[in-house]
């Protein structure tokens, strides 16, 4: 995949405006509680600021429904933002209009300004053209460095280069679309698809996709158990996504066929769900029990995966191996993001759980690429074509 990015454009003394996503989980008291998605547009920003451009910022937070919530304020990253840059960011407490207008036309060359919440609009994902035109008014070229929102249909990823056609990519675009684009057209063997969390029925249509690619797959959590269960055997009181199970069953056709390596669990940490403080046990084979729960891989399953991860030249993992959340039953989640940041393998993690996990076992610094959108890597791998992409390939 060919993207018109901004190193082949010239940007000096232009207005520009920028879609990065900067949807950053907050407090109580709105402070900023992980700055990772405002740290990953900074390159480009800094790119752009080094060309004099005038920089007009915009991005959502978080699900207000189209109307205005002091809490989804963006004020608070814009304050961040000036932080990390070290210089002014002029915050607009609107997306468009007059008020927008004065903000950005009183920003000089050289300065960043940051429009409100874009999602206090109903317009931005409904696309409405009159609210895309409203800010494609505000500058002169686009960029995206939205990756994380770049599966939407949306206002500002979309609509707006109807009325900015000058576009191209951002920094992170391109590094999360090469990182992933790998894994589909020439990823180096052992291929490794480590698969877990919830949300079975979202990530089916990924593995569809990538069976034909991948040598080995190792699973945990409710993916586990869902295909535990469509082999038809006992999972207790353990989290199954029942819709699922008819997909898994095609799915285990698809893999005899095609000779893959499939693991779920040997073992399991698992709870009896009948005491009112239950101290986690180990099974001793690959089933859970009646009145029993699992919430986390097994020793004998973490060494085979071990194995597994040494054995690989290219991973792709998304979903958590258990209850990661609580401290007793992270241990599996932690044990697999070490060893996939010490393997030799070019490493791919994706999903908001799995980013967690590998920042809280301390070596995100180790994984080749830490993806900032869940769902749009997931969509992206599953040869889908994200519209936000589609339209700043070169021709």
């Amino acid at each position: 995949m060919e993207l018109v990015t901004i190193k082949d454009k010239n940007y000096s003394n232009k207005k520009v405006f920028v879609r990065v996503d900067f949807n950053v989980p907050l407090g109580d008291n709105n402070e900023i509680l992980d700055d990772t998605r405002i740290t990953a547009a900074l390159d480009t920003i800094r790119y752009l600021l080094s060309q004099n451009a005038t920089l007009v910022l915009a991005s959502h937070l978080g699900k207000p429904k189209g109307k205005r919530n002091a809490k989804l304020s963006l004020k608070p990253v814009a304050e961040r933002l000036a932080e990390l840059l070290g210089k002014p960011v002029k915050f607009a407490p609107v997306c468009i209009g007059d008020g927008a207008k004065k903000v950005v036309d009183g920003a000089g060359k050289g300065e960043v300004v940051l429009l409100e919440n874009l999602r206090f609009y109903p317009g931005e994902e409904e696309n409405d053209p009159q609210f895309a035109k409203a800010l494609g008014s505000l500058a002169e070229c686009y960029v995206n460095d939205a990756f994380g929102t770049s599966h939407r249909e949306h206002a500002s990823i979309v609509g707006i280069t109807e009325f900015l056609p000058d576009k191209a990519a951002g920094f992170l675009i391109e590094k999360e679309t090469n990182a992933l684009s790998r894994l589909i057209e020439n990823p180096e063997k052992p291929f490794l698809l480590i698969l877990g969390g919830a949300k079975v029925t979202d990530k089916i249509a990924m593995l569809r996709n990538l069976l034909d690619k991948v040598d080995t797959i190792i699973t945990g959590g409710v993916m586990a158990y869902t295909f535990i269960r469509a082999n038809n055997w006992e999972t207790g009181d353990s989290k199954v996504e029942v819709e699922a199970i008819p997909m898994a069953k095609e799915i285990y056709k698809q893999i005899r066929k095609l000779h893959l390596e499939f693991h779920t669990p040997l073992d399991h940490m698992i709870i009896n769900m009948n005491m009112e403080n239950p101290q986690p046990v180990y099974t001793e084979r690959g089933t859970v029990p009646l009145g029993w729960k699992g919430v986390d891989i097994g020793p004998q399953a973490l060494d085979e995966y071990r194995d597994c991860i040494s054995r690989a030249r290219t991973i792709f993992w998304n979903g958590p191996m258990g209850i990661y959340e609580v401290e007793a039953y992270a241990r599996g989640t932690i044990e697999i993001a070490k060893a996939v940041a010490a393997s030799k393998a070019f490493s791919v993690v994706g999903g908001g759980d799995i980013v967690a996990a590998v920042k809280r076992a301390g070596v995100a610094d180790k994984i080749s690429h830490v993806c900032t959108g869940g769902g749009a890597s997931l969509e992206f791998l599953e040869g889908k074509g994200l519209p936000g992409i589609n339209i700043l390939q070169k021709k």
